[in-house]
């Protein structure tokens, strides 16, 4: 099969760099990086001089939407499978790519076939205990085939997936309309619920790992939930009817037992704190059309979203 990789860009950095050397070296050979970056200003062209296979275009970033600017690359890319990554997301070793292929072979319970592979997130050295235990929380060692039978037993986690890492078949995903070309977030479980609801499944590959973590604040914490629950509250369709509350009491709990057994006591005042702005910034952003605008764009991790709202 041949493979792109399509990663949006915005002031790449020292992750960068070595996300496009590994992808230079990976057992399955990537063809093309199609690079959406947001601002030429902050694009240096003599820093990737070396990379033959990097095709770059250039956005504004009032341009930029989680889904359209993926929607953009996909466009450039001829290769049957599509790799969404983003610029900060390390393949920890050289099979990525071929553990994201392996999982298009695999076919779910009732015979259905894989149009979608994401790959497992690992936890940098440098992150906290309780953030390295959310990682395995929703990445897991262990491989998994999603149908739209799972909702039941999974409910929100049956759409989850993550363009940090995720493989596409092109042509399905053309065929299925691709991204929502307007959202805040969630453009990948969005896309997900229409792979599922369409009879097709969605293959989680633990094989294929990345390096991605992050240490946000309590009130970084509280922008980035805020933007969660705008999204599920804009896309009903999806969402509405499917509690996302269970989940993060659940994550919470045994996040305070991992810490407990790792004797790290003092990590979970702070991880208490946190998870209650991410509750509170979630719960505002579930219900923003009652609030004032101006509040709302304050809120939001992703300000300029609402700047192209008001245009």
């Amino acid at each position: 099969m041949t493979v792109d990789v399509v990663i949006p860009a915005y002031r790449p950095g020292n992750k960068f760099q070595k996300l496009l050397a590994m992808l230079q070296v990976q057992e399955a050979p990537v063809n093309k990086i199609i690079v959406i970056n947001t601002e030429e200003k902050y694009w240096r062209p003599e820093d990737y001089k070396d990379y033959g296979n990097l095709e770059v275009h250039h956005i504004s970033k009032s341009q930029f939407d989680h889904g359209a600017s993926r929607n953009m690359g996909i466009g450039f890319s001829e290769s049957e499978i599509v790799v969404c990554m983003t610029d900060d997301a390390i393949p920890a070793d050289k099979r990525l790519i071929s553990s994201l292929i392996k999982g298009f072979s695999e076919k779910g319970p009732q015979g259905e076939s894989v149009v979608e592979v994401y790959g497992r997130q690992l936890a940098g050295k440098d992150c906290s205990e309780a953030e390295r235990y959310t990682r395995s929380f929703n990445y897991p060692a262990q491989s998994k085939i999603k149908t739209i039978k799972d909702l039941d037993e999974m409910g929100i986690k049956t759409f989850f997936a993550s363009n940090v890492c995720c493989a596409y078949k092109r042509e399905n995903f053309k065929r299925l309309g691709g991204f929502i070309n307007r959202t805040i977030f969630n453009e990948d479980m969005i896309f997900a619920s229409k792979v599922l609801k369409a009879g097709y499944a969605i293959a989680y590959a633990a094989e294929a790992k990345v390096i991605h973590s992050h240490s946000y604040t309590p009130v970084q914490q509280f922008h980035r939930n805020f933007d969660l629950g705008v999204s599920q509250a804009d896309h009903p369709e999806v969402f509405q009817g499917i509690s996302s509350e269970g989940e993060g009491i659940r994550l919470i709990r045994q996040t305070t037992r991992y810490l407990m057994r790792k004797k790290r006591f003092q990590e979970i005042p702070g991880m208490i704190i946190s998870s209650g702005f991410k509750y509170m910034g979630f719960q505002l952003g579930r219900h923003y059309r009652s609030l004032p605008k101006g509040i709302v764009k304050k809120m939001s991790m992703n300000q300029s979203y609402w700047d192209r709202e008001e245009r």
